[in-house]
């Protein structure tokens, strides 16, 4: 079982998400929060040295502020284990001033539209990135998050572990783009294929 500071989760790339969204609502889930644009500043040492450690301090802002640290992946598991904490903060700039203040530069600006539901004990998000859509299923153990896959039609070989920042570091390099962050502007009217970011489509 998960604990109040780890994070399980598969990720799944999809061609259609409203029909997604469609088999969540015939499941039961509940709308936890209404599609909302997240802005997320990823900040590391000038050297990088948390990137080279797998390790995350991201501050995002969508109807809060929040600020997360995430640890490296779990190696021999299924789906992404990793360590987060994450908690609200009161003032979104007073955050980042206080993360550069302390040395931290922003490494990455990433932004996504999420509509999050409810399912059971699993957090379901749809998630709309610049160059492409998502589903990640989050939940307490393996088990749980397969058979939602499963309930929702999303085939489990196709899962991924990958961060949206690895995703986007190999669909930069295969279509050599030459932008810095995954900002809708700077990927305006650029779609990812599959082979761009070594995935298939989950949805059958």
């Amino acid at each position: 079982m998960a604990n109040s500071e780890q994070e399980i989760e598969a990720k799944f790339f999809i061609r259609d998400l409203p029909a997604v969204a469609s088999r969540l609502q015939a499941l039961g889930a509940r709308l936890s929060n209404a599609r909302v644009i997240e802005i997320n500043l990823r900040f590391d040492t000038p050297d990088s040295r948390l990137t080279g450690e797998s390790q995350v301090l991201r501050l995002r802002q969508d109807t809060d502020a929040v600020l997360t640290f995430k640890g490296p992946s779990e190696p021999g598991e299924s789906v992404n284990v990793r360590k987060e904490i994450e908690f609200k903060v009161s003032d979104f700039e007073a955050a980042r001033h206080f993360l550069e203040a302390l040395g931290y530069i922003v490494s990455i600006i990433y932004e996504k539209y999420r509509t999050t539901y409810r399912l059971n004990d699993l957090m379901i998000t749809l998630d709309e990135m610049p160059f492409g859509n998502f589903v990640e299923i989050e939940g307490p153990d393996v088990d749980s998050i397969e058979k939602a896959a499963a309930d929702l039609k999303l085939d489990w070989n196709e899962r991924s572990s990958a961060s949206y920042i690895g995703l986007f570091d190999q669909f930069r390099a295969a279509r050599q783009l030459p932008v810095r962050n995954l900002t809708f502007e700077e990927l305006q009217d650029v779609t990812a294929s599959p082979q761009d970011i070594g995935l298939k489509y989950a949805d059958f």
